[in-house]
């Protein structure tokens, strides 16, 4: 297929745009409920103004979305009360609606009316990023950059739907992928997905994405906190310059998408598009028998936080089999809020019984003297000292058994167990 605005190319991506797009009945039938919960806000609080927020704002959601609704103090008078906020909020929805208080960095609400479900976040009602009092106070301003490339909105919708389809959106931490924000600030950069997805594969570690060009000239490794560019890619977020909007972006996800947009490249097709829930079935049939699976549930702890914690538990395990000398192809955490699946496709999952292991140089006295105390057997091959014992575990399956009785697991999990 031509890539270079073919016409297969863009009859392909017409057609993904349609099936994104949001039903117009929803889309009608959501705005409406929020626009009601919204007008109940402004109508019955004094110094706050509630609007919507989030893609919908944009214009960017995808099919079948949730609405977010800011609710905006006024900022001359609860500079000084942030902390009270989500009180405020909660004391006046409480008598209206039936809410589900979150934790966050400041607290929000969730509302379930039938198949929708609208958050209520507050916030400060803010001019500039300087003004913050939280994280969120400065969402507001996301939008409105955002919505100043209204041109790039089917565009954006194309970002996000590949990103989702590649399991690497979203930034919370127990997925630590791209945002939404994100995903909408590299297509504004690069002006359109296709160029996004050509530019992916040259990604380099750290590359810098400036829109504004706060750094042209300089080095933004000397410029801001180096706290804040441990991520593979650091995106300036133009409406904070000092922040880097990808700074929740592992490793691991930023390999995933450089290596699905290449593929994509190769051989571009709607199925990139496509969300596929993998279930444990979907998993042994597409890796067969060399795959160590488990079932786990999170601690009953906020989303966020359980989810990290389980993350943890996820690496531990896989850094494991990795130590232990099992080569693995692919791995991955599918979370759901009851029970979460660890897959870990080996390349086998059984070893040699007898393992080689690599020594010092022989010349290297004080280091050799120190493997051959440890290695009776050692001995010389080439310049280097090795030697030949027996594994302790050769078998993946046993290995992991005994690694899920750790602390390192079981503090990070309710339950877990091999299935």
């Amino acid at each position: 297929m031509d890539l270079d605005n073919g016409n297969g190319m863009k009859t392909m991506l017409s057609e993904v745009i349609k099936e994104i797009v949001p039903d117009k009945k929803y889309e009608d039938e959501i705005l409406k409920k929020a626009s009601d919960i919204i007008k109940k806000i402004n109508s019955g609080m004094k110094d706050a103004k509630a609007t919507l927020a989030g893609s919908g704002a944009k214009g960017t959601w995808l099919k079948s979305f949730d609405a977010d609704i800011f609710v905006r103090f006024s900022y001359n008078k609860f500079r000084d009360r942030s902390q009270e906020l989500s009180d405020i909020l909660e004391k006046f929805l409480k008598k209206h609606y039936k809410i589900i208080r979150l934790h966050g960095s400041r607290d929000y609400f969730q509302i379930k009316e039938g198949k929708f479900t609208f958050e209520i976040v507050p916030i400060l009602d803010i001019k500039k990023a300087e003004q913050a009092k939280n994280i969120t106070d400065v969402s507001p301003l996301h939008s409105d950059f955002v919505l100043k490339h209204k041109k790039l909105k089917d565009e954006i919708r194309l970002a996000k739907q590949f990103f989702k389809a590649a399991r690497v959106y979203g930034a919370e931490s127990h997925i630590m992928g791209f945002s939404g924000y994100v995903c909408e600030l590299l297509t504004i950069h690069y002006g359109s997905f296709l160029a996004l997805i050509r530019a992916m594969p040259k990604w380099k570690e750290k590359t810098v994405i400036d829109i504004k060009n706060y750094y042209r000239g300089k080095s933004v490794f000397s410029e801001i906190n180096k706290s804040k560019l441990n991520s593979p890619i650091i995106v300036i977020d133009p409406v904070q310059k000092d922040r880097n909007a990808a700074a929740a972006l592992d490793h691991e996800k930023f390999e995933i998408i450089k290596h699905r947009s290449m593929e994509f490249l190769k051989n571009p097709s709607k199925e990139f598009f496509e969300v596929k829930n993998l279930a444990e079935q979907d998993i042994r049939k597409e890796f067969g028998s060399n795959l160590v699976m488990l079932k786990a549930s999170p601690l009953r702890k906020k989303v966020d936080v359980a989810g990290a914690k389980m993350l943890k538990a996820f690496h531990y395990i896989e850094n494991e089999l990795l130590r232990h000398g099992f080569k693995v192809k692919e791995s991955d955490m599918l979370w759901h809020a009851q029970d979460s699946l660890f897959y870990y496709a080996l390349q086998s999952d059984k070893l040699p019984v007898m393992a080689e292991i690599t020594g010092p140089p022989a010349k290297a006295e004080k280091h050799a003297l120190a493997f051959r105390k440890k290695h009776k057997k050692a001995f010389v091959k080439g310049k280097r000292l090795f030697a030949i014992e027996k594994r302790k575990f050769a078998d993946a399956k046993n290995l992991v058994r005994e690694l899920i009785k750790a602390s390192n697991v079981r503090s990070n999990v309710s339950s877990i167990r091999l299935v």
